[in-house]
Formats: C-alpha cells, structure tokens, sequence
C-alpha cells in the first residue's frame, strides 16, 4: 500500500505521540510547514519536505510511477 506524503506524515508524527508543533520543533521547521504537509498543499519547499522526511529516515526523490503502480 502506497501512502500520501500527507497521510505518511501524519501517521508517523502520531506514532511518534508529538503535536504538530512538538514535531516542527524537533524537525526544525515552522509549524505551517507540517501543517500544511499534512494538509496535501501542493506548494511546499522541496528542502523543508525533506527536512521534515528525515526525521523518519527517509527523503522524497524521483520515482518512475510505473515501479510502483501495479
């Protein structure tokens, strides 16, 4: 199963038992920047995505949709 950047997010700050807010502080980033991730904005700094991505580890990079699509 394939997970929104928004609902990927927002299930593991929530796994991480943090506020948005408790989350931006430690990713480093502006609240509204979580916020609006986990909202499913559509104009958001790649850096600040990545940013808040490596607290799980991970980073958003380019992925050919037919390796992941069945």
């Amino acid at each position: 199963m394939t997970l929104s950047l928004a609902a990927f997010v927002k299930e593991k700050r929530r796994e991480a038992n943090l506020t948005q807010q408790e989350f931006a502080d430690r990713a480093g980033v502006a609240l509204t920047v979580v916020r609006k991730i986990e909202q499913g904005k559509e104009n958001l700094s790649l850096a600040k995505v990545n940013q808040v991505l490596m607290m799980f580890g991970n980073k958003l990079a380019p992925v050919n949709h037919k390796e992941i699509e069945p």
